[in-house]
């Protein structure tokens, strides 16, 4: 497994709709495990094809509930929540809830930012895994919110265009990169 860059802004890729992945072999297997690897040591929690500079449709997400719960004065943490990892190609919202909520987003690719944006509170999510074999998935909070901002990427579309409002963090202020 190989570390890959992390492309950022102003690199035109961000901004393309990317490519359906019509072929899966080994190289797309080697990619995956690349994403899976690069987003881990960014540390993020999702990662888009894109932001590793190849224009097809596929993320990686790694999630765990105790994310969600950092933060929370008096949440104790007896055992770590196991970080569940998600490979989905040529992912595609079915269904978004008409529930929307407001949160803070980062991103590998515009470091040094953070925005305000909202987001549906719950998904329906189809998509190919990483052996081509069709995936659904029914998400929300905080992994809805992932999965919205990974999906925009392989559309070409950054938290940026969506947050009602940017800035650059304070040094305490907690960024959470997807």
């Amino acid at each position: 497994m190989t570390l890959r860059t992390i492309v950022t802004l102003p690199e035109p890729i961000l901004r393309r709709k990317a490519k359906p992945v019509t072929k899966f072999d080994k190289n797309l297997q080697t990619l995956i495990d690349d994403m899976i690897e690069t987003m881990r040591d960014a540390p993020g929690v999702g990662l888009a094809a894109p932001q590793v500079n190849v224009p097809e449709q596929l993320i990686v997400v790694e999630y765990s509930e105790e994310d969600e719960d950092e933060g929370i004065e008096g949440a104790e943490k007896i055992t770590p929540a196991p970080k569940k990892l998600f490979v989905m190609i040529n992912p595609e919202i079915v269904k978004a809830s008409d529930e929307m909520v407001m949160g803070v987003e980062g991103c590998l690719s515009i470091p040094g930012l953070v925005g305000e944006v909202e987001r549906h509170q719950a998904l329906q999510l189809k998509g190919l895994n990483r052996h081509g074999k069709p995936m659904k998935l029914k998400v929300d909070g905080w992994l809805a919110r992932i999965f919205q901002h990974e999906i925009d990427h392989v559309n070409g579309v950054l938290f940026t265009d969506r947050a009602k409002r940017v800035w650059k963090p304070e040094p305490d202020e907690e960024e959470d990169r997807v």
